[in-house]
Parts: C-alpha cells; sequence; structure tokens
C-alpha cells in the first residue's frame, strides 16, 4: 500500500475502528502518521467479520420473521415467503465491501500513510512490518497498539470454521443448520443464535453460569431469557461443554454440569464457540520495549500510556468495555493526548446494546455493582407495555430502568430491554457524561407519541411520579 520513506510522528498498529479513528484524528491534529494492518482491508474485526456484517444478517433476518410472523396483527398477510441465502451473503458482503472502501479513503483524506503487512515492534521508535513484499523498519517518535482482540478458544474444541466456528465462521454457514448449538450465552452468541434461529435453526445454548448475559443488569438478564425462550431458544445453564465430536457428519457435543457430573451429549449440525474474547498481543515485541502484559493478556495503560517511554495502547488490548465505540473514543483520545491535548474517555458513559430482538441496551452502573459498591440508589422503571407507540407498533415486551443516586439524584445507570433500544441508549450516555439527575430527564419534554417516552416515564418514577399508564 505504500513504502517507508522517512520517519512519523505516530505509527500506529491495527487498522480496526480504534486504530483508524486515532489516525484520522491524529492527522487532524497535523501528526505525521502511518497505520500497519494485516488484513487486505481497513476496519478490523468490527466491520471485516463483527459488528457490521452480523447487523446486516440480523435487520434482514428480523425483517423475514416479521413478515411470516408479525404482520397477522395488523391485517396484513405475507404468504410463500423464502429465503436466498446467497444473496443475504452477498448483501452482507457488499456492506463490508463498501464501508471498508470508505475508511480508505478516510486514510487517503487525512494523509495517513498505509502498510499492509503484520507490525511488531522493534524497540524504542521502531516497527517493523512484515508484508508480502518482505520486511521493512519503520521509525517514530510514538507508537500506539491498537491489535484489538481475538475468539478465545475452548479446549478440547477445535474450531474448523466450517460446522465448528468461532464469530466469524458463523457469519457463512453456506447452508442453515437444522440444530445450532451455542457455547456460551453474551452477546456474540445471541445475535449470532437470533439470525440463524430465523432462519429456522434449532438453537441451543450452553452456559457455564447460572444466567446469560454476564456482566448486564441482572434483572434485564432475566427479562431477555424468558423472551429469548419463548422464540424459541433452548438453555442449558449451569453446564460446560467438554468436547465436541464429529461422527457420520454430524456434531455429538458432550456436556457436564459446570461443577461436575451429570453427563449430556447433544446432537448439533453446527457448533458456535463464543465464550468471549481475548487481547490480541503475541508477537507484537513488547518484550523489546520491556512491557509486560496483565493476567488475562491485557495490556496496562494510564491514560492510554503504557510503562514504556511513547508506546500508547488503546481498545481492547487494554482495559475497559470491549465495544468498538469504546475503541473509537479511546484512539482519538490518544491522538489528542500524543498532541499534547486534554483528550480523556469516561467508561461509566460508555453504552452497550444487544441488537437481538428485543434489542437490549445500558450504559452505567447496573444494580449488582451498587450493591456490591454499597451504594444507596433509588430506582424508576416503565414497562412499554403502557408505552402508547409501543402499543400501536405492536411492540410491548421490555421495560426502561433508570438508577440514581439516593441523596443528590445523580442518574447512576440505565437498562433498557425493548424494540430499538440500541437507538435510544445514547441520550443516557450523555446524561451520564453530564452527570444528570433523573429529575433533569424526567423534566425535559419527549415527543409524543414516541417509544422514548418510556425513558421520560421511568426517570419519573425515581421520584414516584410517572403519569402515564
Amino acid at each position: 500500500m505504500a513504502a517507508a520513506g522517512d520517519s512519523f510522528d505516530l505509527v500506529i498498529i491495527g487498522g480496526g475502528p480504534g486504530g483508524y479513528n486515532c489516525a484520522i484524528r491524529a492527522g487532524q491534529l497535523g501528526l505525521k502518521t502511518a497505520l500497519v494492518e494485516m488484513r487486505a482491508t481497513l476496519g478490523g474485526t468490527c466491520l471485516n467479520v463483527g459488528c457490521i456484517p452480523s447487523k446486516a444478517l440480523l435487520h434482514a433476518t428480523e425483517l423475514y420473521e416479521q413478515a411470516g410472523h408479525g404482520f397477522s396483527q395488523f391485517g396484513i398477510e405475507a404468504r410463500d415467503l423464502s429465503v436466498d441465502l446467497a444473496k443475504l451473503m452477498a448483501h452482507k458482503d457488499k456492506t463490508v465491501e463498501g464501508l471498508t472502501r470508505g475508511v480508505a479513503g478516510l486514510m487517503k483524506k487525512h494523509k495517513v500513510t498505509v502498510f499492509e503487512g503484520r507490525g511488531r515492534i522493534a524497540g524504542p521508535g521502531k516497527v517493523t512490518v512484515a508484508g508480502a513484499d518482505g520486511e521493512q523498519t519503520l521509525q517514530t517518535k510514538h507508537i500506539v497498539i491498537a491489535t484489538g482482540s481475538e475468539v478465545t478458544p475452548l479446549p478440547g474444541v477445535g474450531i474448523d470454521e466450517e460446522r465448528i466456528v468461532s464469530s466469524t465462521g458463523a457469519l457463512s454457514f453456506k447452508q442453515v443448520p437444522e440444530r445450532l448449538v451455542l457455547i456460551g450465552a453474551g452477546v456474540i452468541g445471541l445475535e449470532l443464535g437470533s439470525v440463524w434461529r430465523r432462519l429456522g435453526s434449532q438453537v441451543t445454548v450452553v452456559e457455564y453460569l447460572d444466567r446469560i448475559l454476564p456482566g448486564m443488569d441482572g434483572e434485564l438478564a432475566k427479562t431477555a431469557q424468558r423472551l429469548f425462550a419463548r422464540q424459541g431458544f433452548d438453555f442449558r445453564l449451569s453446564r460446560k461443554v467438554t468436547g465436541v465430536e464429529k461422527a457420520d457428519g454430524a456434531l455429538k457435543v458432550s456436556t457436564e454440569a459446570a461443577k461436575g457430573g451429570e453427563a449430556e451429549t447433544l446432537d448439533a449440525g453446527a457448533v458456535i464457540v463464543c465464550i468471549g474474547r481475548r487481547p490480541y498481543t503475541e508477537g507484537l515485541g513488547l518484550e523489546t520495549v520491556g512491557i509486560e502484559t496483565g493476567e488475562r493478556g491485557f495490556i496496562p495503560n494510564e491514560h492510554f500510556r503504557t510503562r514504556a517511554e511513547n508506546v500508547w495502547v488503546i481498545g481492547d488490548a487494554t482495559h475497559g468495555p470491549m465495544l468498538a465505540h469504546k475503541a473509537e473514543d479511546d484512539g482519538v483520545a490518544c491522538a489528542e493526548r500524543i498532541a499534547g491535548k486534554a483528550g480523556h474517555v469516561n467508561y461509566l458513559a460508555v453504552p452497550s446494546v444487544v441488537y437481538t430482538c428485543p434489542e437490549i441496551a445500558a450504559v452505567g452502573l447496573t444494580e449488582e455493582q451498587l450493591k456490591e459498591q454499597g451504594r444507596a440508589y433509588k430506582t424508576g422503571k416503565f414497562p412499554f407495555s403502557a408505552n402508547s407507540r409501543a402499543r400501536a407498533n405492536g411492540d410491548t415486551d421490555g421495560f426502561a430502568k433508570i438508577l440514581a443516586d439516593a441523596e443528590t439524584d445523580e442518574i447512576l445507570g440505565a437498562h433498557l430491554i425493548g424494540k430499538g433500544v440500541g437507538e435510544m441508549v445514547a441520550a443516557l450516555a450523555l446524561a451520564i457524561e453530564f452527570r444528570a439527575a433523573s429529575e433533569d430527564l424526567a423534566r425535559t419534554s419527549h415527543p409524543h407519541p414516541t417509544m422514548t417516552e418510556a425513558i421520560r416515564q421511568a426517570a419519573m418514577g425515581v421520584e414516584g411520579w410517572t403519569m402515564q399508564m
């Protein structure tokens, strides 16, 4: 993509959301910037094999399911529906292709030099790039590690990306598996499981913990599990997978109780391993600048600075939520700090969304975290079943919940489950960022009739003056 040329102010290793946003901001600030990416296209896991392709499939399959099962309540009958899986996959691929071209265009616009190859730190101020044409060394004042994360493997379960797949392979099945087993009941598993369930798979979810969606608000997770079970998900909680055997064209998934015993074998046509992700830092040359990773492989930082001089880290490779938009914010703030500005990221104001149907969205602290911290708080909750727009639309599942400090009334957390809540949660992130009180939100006019009124009513409920039914 480029030649090394002279030295740079900044070399970023990794072209995902964190890396390319860091590069854009650095270019805007006048820093001579290089970006090293081992994929043939920019965008990282999120754009190439994660957030974007999965959302393309989620949206399309939600439309299919709605046409098949959701129209009749409005007096609309849709008949003879079918899915052309090849065309569906082509739509996904076209979406990704267009966006990766867009990112490449942004690099040119902001005068970022892109190197295709595997980047490695070779000592202070040096990054080597091993590409198709050999290895070259880049000289730089600053290095930013933006290498992201990779799928966490499960011992005893070999991923072949055909029938036993990671999230990557689960985006490209050539036919709909009749029986699909998900190993892990986190965000990735529930999203991908939703895609294939809508297309006809019988989905069984095996989760080591006694609940789904670890880390999210417990009430939110409990409601989500009930709604997903109603859709056809079969949950096997407090169980672990001990192996997957290929036999006679089928898969045999061996499980047992999480604490041992009670063995059970599940039949499957395909298995998705989705037990989480881990930082991608292996072979990065951290030892050449004296950096050691923590227990789980994350690189420690202090306002993005590592313990090595002029070496920085952002995104999934370091602490904080492993989310694309968190990495983007990290990248921008890091570039600003390198340029001498005061960039920062408030991780409590970083929202998270599960793009299932209904969607699940959250920002700030959960009730469990507040109790663990011993903080006194107040709760306001409002069901979508009492929201006029939700009832008119037939989207009454779920609720909005606001958690506020018992003394100051500052909003500490917000948790939503319902149709389209992923588009609503940003307003609550803004409220937390500006340390708004629940009364501020309760006294802010919301248009009627909209689903967002449920958020306002939940805020009113903190002080017990909810207005709607």
